[in-house]
């Protein structure tokens, strides 16, 4: 037996994933072993996320007390509060949940770290809001958000309540190391309660929550809340129970849940997929909303950090509106609403660039970001002045954040605020359609697109032989800017050269001669590069609009094509 394995069998301390390995072993099987131990999981700012099973490139009992271990011996380094502030820790419904996150309890306390534990599943975004709440030195769930019911992850927020950005991630990777190559300390969640380490977080926490979405101004909008009808779900997550109380404390009144979807159960049984954007896991609701004739079908993703939503057409249909759809409907509406003096929104590089136009047209402050809520948050935190509050920031794959009671994003006050920009829509007459069209006319039509290409593992970055013959054209087009975001710089078609106020990332931008953007990055997890795409078409108030899209999306599948031709 290698020693490595014989190593990991010893120091594993859950008697399921040492009989898994121990089989592994028995039966010679070369090639698993090696893939399951030929690194270990990596950490980094999204924390760790992977296929729970034995060895360190997955997710187990033992790689959770090791990181947690890394975690509250860095936080000992860098927070000399750490102890006493000590960390919020909570978990959603996946079967290793619970267990993972009593583990990383007991691996804190042992450090003298005092924790705040969730006594029941518990969203993300409630977590998140529970650091600065409590006023934590950190925050962890353990949570694989969307991914199939194979995955756990186990995710961390600093005490400013946002995902731990660097240096911090390599900081924390490092004291894991450490830790993984020493002995491991036996004990328990009941030791750290003995000890007085550990405080159970119960109903009143979760209360603490409801209250500050009730008491935000962003979320006060009661325009006839009754007459407003909606169907949703939870996705068999856990956003179920706070979703219904937030949207009757605002009074909605018609609710429809999917039964079916309610209950946390992590083997997702009625979707291949818990990912509102994966073709047919909104089918359910869609089904519900169908049922009672409702406007709208609400989703969150299982830990209720993202939000989706299908609207009902003329026609009597559901059509899914986009992230960049209901990112915008919710920037303008917040705008609208909003103190004069919170006005800072934010989106990231991938997504639409209409939330800037509709920001500049009010005189709001308008900042972009990398890919990642966790840049929306720290960059914002560190832009809001007196006279210019944060008020709204989402990035294109369903995540939004309205206002600063939850510094990442939030599914569940998005889905209360998109509830009540409907409701107060339906209360003049219009629909959300409506309401989109006329921002279209008064900005653009705005479509966005994104596409992936697969790539041979081990084939050189794309990106850098872009870089050496860069296009003067796409699709016809010309190059009118090219954003290197690796370089930090903004090179013009004229040659003049301008420094960009972001991190270094291996990303290129192509703004086009007629508005059109392409994006180019490639996949932090996959051999896969990724492509986003931007068309905007100019209509007017007499423009036929059904004309102006169809030209929209023949112009996007034009740019699409050729780009991707020029790929290959």
């Amino acid at each position: 037996m290698q020693p490595e394995v014989s190593t990991w069998l010893a120091r594993d301390p859950d008697p399921v994933t040492r009989k898994e390995l121990q089989k592994l072993v028995d039966a010679n099987n070369q090639s698993e072993l090696a893939e399951r131990f030929a690194s270990r999981l990596a950490f980094g700012t999204a924390g760790l996320r992977g296929i729970v099973g034995a060895g360190p490139n997955r997710m187990n009992r033992l790689v959770i007390q090791e990181t947690a271990l890394g975690l509250g011996k860095y936080l000992q380094q860098v927070e000399p509060q750490s102890a006493i502030k000590g960390v919020v820790i909570g978990y959603d419904g996946r079967p290793d949940s619970r267990q993972f996150a009593h583990d990383a309890a007991a691996m804190l306390t042992f450090l003298g770290i005092k924790v705040f534990l969730t006594d029941n599943v518990a969203p993300t975004p409630v977590v998140a809001f529970g650091v600065r709440h409590l006023n934590a030195a950190a925050g962890v769930v353990v949570t694989a958000s969307h991914n199939p019911p194979a995955y756990n992850g186990f995710k961390v927020y600093w005490g400013n309540g946002a995902q731990i950005i660097p240096p911090h991630d390599s900081g924390i990777a490092g004291q894991i190391d450490i830790a993984a190559a020493e002995p491991l300390p036996q004990h328990s969640v009941e030791d750290g309660e003995r000890e007085g380490l550990l405080v159970w977080l119960n109903d009143d926490f979760y209360t603490e929550y409801r209250k500050a979405l009730n008491n935000s101004p962003l979320l006060s909008n009661h325009h006839q809340p009754e007459a407003l009808s909606l169907a949703y779900t939870a996705m068999h997550g856990v956003g179920a129970e706070l979703a219904e109380s937030l949207l009757a404390d605002a009074g909605f009144s018609k609710v429809y849940s999917v039964a079916a979807q309610r209950e946390p159960d992590g083997t997702f049984p009625t979707v291949n997929f818990p990912n509102p954007e994966e073709p047919g896991a909104m089918d359910l609701v869609i089904a519900e909303a169908d049922k009672h004739q409702a406007m709208l079908a609400c989703a969150n993703d299982p830990d209720a950090d993202r939000f989706a939503v299908a609207v009902r057409t003329e026609e009597g249909e559901y059509q899914m509106l986009t992230g960049d759809q209901v990112g915008v409907l919710l920037g303008h509406y917040l705008l609208t609403h909003a103190a004069p003096t919170q006005n800072l929104v934010g989106t990231t590089i991938v997504s639409s660039t209409l939330l800037k136009k509709i920001a500049e047209s009010v005189d709001a402050v308008f900042y972009q970001t990398l890919t990642g809520f966790k840049w929306l948050t720290n960059v914002a935190m560190d832009k809001q002045t007196a006279d210019s509050q944060f008020l709204f920031a989402y990035e294109e794959a369903l995540g939004y954040t309205v206002g600063n009671t939850v510094w990442d994003k939030d599914g569940l006050s998005a889905l209360v605020a998109f509830a009540q920009l409907a409701a107060e829509l339906a209360a003049k007459g219009k629909t959300v359609w409506d309401q989109l069209e006329s921002i279209y006319r008064e900005h653009g039509l705005y479509i966005n697109a994104q596409r992936s290409i697969a790539l041979q593992p081990g084939s050189p970055p794309v990106g850098d032989s872009l870089r050496a013959t860069p296009p003067t054209h796409i699709a016809g087009r010309g190059v009118a800017i090219i954003d290197d975001l690796k370089l930090s710089q903004r090179i013009h078609a004229d040659g003049r050269i301008e420094e960009i106020d972001l991190p270094p990332s291996d990303v290129l931008i192509y703004h086009l001669d007629d508005g059109s953007r392409v994006v180019v990055r490639p996949s932090g997890t996959e051999p896969k590069l990724k492509c986003y795409y931007e068309v905007v078409e100019a209509m007017s108030h007499e423009d036929c609009f059904s004309h102006v899209q169809q030209h929209a999306q023949q112009a996007m599948d034009d740019l699409i094509r050729k780009h991707q031709a020029s790929l290959e």
